[in-house]
């Protein structure tokens, strides 16, 4: 739904009248290569929760992770109290809003790795470390989205958190809001046969949104000579799109898209000390989704309908034991099983007429195991090291329209160096086999064929995608809170999942699905960089930025010629050119102490992204979007804030190049353009904290 609900968590800062000291620097941790920014290094900003307090980290890009099934490679790039949320469906930005600035004893920014801290492939994490105090914290905050098309949608959040003397403590959060898509506006459609001349033009009209009923809570407490945390979320998310498309000069396509969404999940943490230098953490983890998805398409003399209900359950669970050999010496070992399963039903008619699709009812089950053991080495006060290998196997059986059973291995090795020469200077070295998790959505079919005509079947029967990759990290620190962070990526593929075609019978080509396509390469550039404004005569200003160049190469299943991956964001230009272009952000902050107002502005650059389907390629491009905020501390328990979203217009393009036949034979039929402008809203909130 993108930034449509941006709420801040928690509040309980220091009262606006208290006089605010220079920003202190931040101090250096016992173990080289962490960094700890005490509350006080943030206070200038006037945060309400640990979020804001995260993305302001010098040379630090806020990550929150992947929607993969089990739990390695699911989590983002910060932790709490040292070890990852254990959720899914409650993302991880929402974790770190409902943590109130006054809950936050320090952020730890680990580069590198630290004794007890798992890494989890990346090279830098932030370590939210909470204050053990007992009291009770709430908060309330209404919303108020006044869209540019007239629409007045209205959401409300509130929180509450207790913490009870002896470790006790409990979290309640309710979100009830109302959002448009940013990237469904109104515009026009033209259709260019392959000679360049016009064959029809349209005027779109597009009414969407969605809304987002949770309701997640957790309770932690002392037991068994440890601590058990439990938490769990219900979620709703129901959305919709209805578009017109009205012919110039008569005619008209319509299209309804609905989907219903549920997501339960349960979680369990234990952990607890077994020896003065061991320690056992249990964790498992429970969910359930459900999505009913229709599509209703009508054109002169054509009508679609499309229909997909699909039910996934998770079940995962992992067992760690980490040992301190030594002060310079970690070690740990782990186990992990998970059960995961996927139900589909898939219906599609094209004027009242069942039409077949591969792969339409399956059955699917995947029952995998891993086995882990990681050492962490502080060779000499500025060198670390570490090593870590992971076995995974998992068994994949399908029932229903594809019959299989197969059985997958893989190791994955990891060797990390880290180099810190001098306290504002590190080095960071990576080489690790990453192994993708095989991802249930390219099991069924996709609901785009309504629309498009272009039937997207499912596959359940991928490999999932290997990459060995070398990474390369140079970060320089400066004026106490700046940071320059240069990194290189490069990823050696096989297995690369895109799209293949499916063959009929009699060897015919009937449609195309996610298939895994050989080997492939992906090299990535970036460039990171945190500035105070101080020096430069700006007070109390903070620039942040990045900027990422992203390559990839992989030989076409249907062409034989070399392209980039699909869905690769950003995609490449289409000029035989070797290089992509540039993803970036840029960010811009001043607080103002003196009348207690935070503003400033966030700028996302545009992107592109491509698709190769069986008969056409479709490319996505959404422009780049500007948003202006400012924030007023009205009182030490009252905010008061106000954004104007995408305030540029923001332009999103799909051109979908459409071939007779498949893409190998050359004829290009027709380029259709859909060009869509969103004017932007104004977004208004008001929070009040008690406690």
């Amino acid at each position: 739904m993108g930034p449509w609900l941006l709420i801040a968590a928690a509040a309980a800062p220091q009262a606006a009248e208290t006089a605010v000291a220079a920003t202190p620097p931040p101090a250096a941790s016992a173990e080289r290569g962490v960094t700890v920014y005490p509350p006080g290094f943030f206070a200038e900003a006037q945060p309400t929760s640990a979020y804001d307090m995260v993305i302001r980290l010098p040379g630090f890009t806020f990550d929150k992770g992947a929607a993969v099934r089990g739990l390695a490679g699911a989590a983002g790039n910060v932790i709490i109290d040292g070890q990852p949320p254990v959720s899914k469906n409650d993302a991880l930005d929402e974790i770190l809003k409902r943590i109130p600035v006054g809950s936050v004893e320090r952020i730890e920014l680990i580069r590198g790795g630290a004794p007890g801290i798992d890494m989890d492939g990346r090279s830098v994490l932030a370590n939210v470390v909470r204050r053990q105090v007992a009291g009770f914290k709430a908060a309330a905050a209404p919303t108020t989205n006044l869209i540019y098309d007239g629409r007045v949608l209205h959401s409300f959040r509130g929180e509450a958190q207790w913490r009870w003397p002896g470790g006790r403590s409990a979290e309640l959060s309710q979100v009830y809001g109302k959002g448009p898509n940013e990237e469904l506006g109104d515009g026009v459609r033209t259709r260019f046969s392959a000679n360049g001349a016009l064959r029809f033009r349209s005027n779109v009209d597009v009414d969407s949104g969605g809304q987002r009923i949770y309701t997640i809570g957790a309770f932690e407490t002392p037991a068994l000579g440890g601590r058990v945390r439990l938490n769990g979320a219900y979620q709703l998310n129901p959305s919709f799109v209805e578009l017109y498309d009205r012919f110039v000069g008569g005619g008209k396509e319509y299209e309804y898209d609905r989907i219903d969404r549920e997501q339960i999940e349960t979680g369990l943490r234990f952990s607890r000390p077994l020896t003065a230098s061991m320690n056992l953490e249990a964790i498992a983890l429970r969910q359930m989704n459900t999505t009913d998805t229709t599509v209703h398409f009508e054109a002169p003399g054509l009508v679609r309908d499309f229909r997909l209900d699909r039910e996934t359950t998770e079940t995962v669970g992992r067992i760690t034991l980490k040992r301190r050999q030594s002060p310079r010496l970690s070690l740990e070992a782990s186990v992990e099983g998970a059960l995961n399963k996927l139900d589909s039903e898939t219906e599609l008619k094209v004027s009242g007429r069942p039409i077949v699709v591969p792969a339409a009812n399956v059955q699917i089950e995947e029952k995998r195991g891993e086995l882990a053991a990681r050492a962490n080495w502080r060779a000499t006060d500025t060198l670390a090291l570490e090593a870590a290998v992971r076995q995974e196997q998992s068994t994949v059986t399908s029932r229903g329209d594809v019959v299989l059973e197969k059985t997958l291995r893989f190791t994955k090795p990891r060797l990390a160096a880290t180099w810190s020469p001098d306290p504002t200077s590190q080095v960071r070295l990576r080489l690790e086999r990453e192994v993708g998790q095989l991802n249930f959505d390219d099991f069924v079919a996709t609901s785009n064929v309504a629309s498009t005509g272009t039937l997207s079947a499912g596959n359940p029967d991928l490999t999932p995608q290997q990459a060995w990759v070398f990474e390369a990290a140079a970060e320089r620190r400066f004026w106490g809170s700046g940071a320059l962070v240069l990194t290189v990526r490069h990823f050696e593929l096989s297995d690369v999942v895109d799209r293949v075609p499916v063959l009929g019978p009699t060897g015919a080509i009937l449609a195309d699905a996610p298939g895994n396509i050989g080997s492939g390469v992906k090299d990535e550039y970036t460039l990171s960089l945190t500035l105070p404004l101080d020096r430069l005569g700006v007070r109390g200003a903070q620039f942040r930025g990045y900027a990422t160049r992203r390559r990839t190469r992989v030989v076409d299943p249907l062409t034989g010629l070399k392209r980039e991956i699909s869905v690769t964001r950003p995609a490449e230009v289409r000029d035989g050119s070797q290089n992509g272009p540039v993803s970036w952000e840029a960010h811009f902050t001043q607080d103002l102490p003196a009348i207690r107002t935070v503003w400033g502005a966030d700028v996302i650059g545009a992107f592109r992204e491509r698709t190769f389907r069986l008969n056409e390629i479709e490319t996505r491009k959404v422009s780049a979007t500007v948003l202006l905020f400012a924030e007023y501390k009205a009182a030490s328990d009252l905010t008061l804030r106000v954004e104007a979203q995408a305030m540029n217009q923001r332009n999103a393009r799909r051109i979908r190049e459409v071939y007779v036949g498949p893409r190998s034979r050359g004829v290009l039929d027709y380029t259709d353009v859909r060009n869509l402008e969103w004017g932007g809203s104004l977004f208004f909130r008001v929070r009040k904290t008690f406690g």
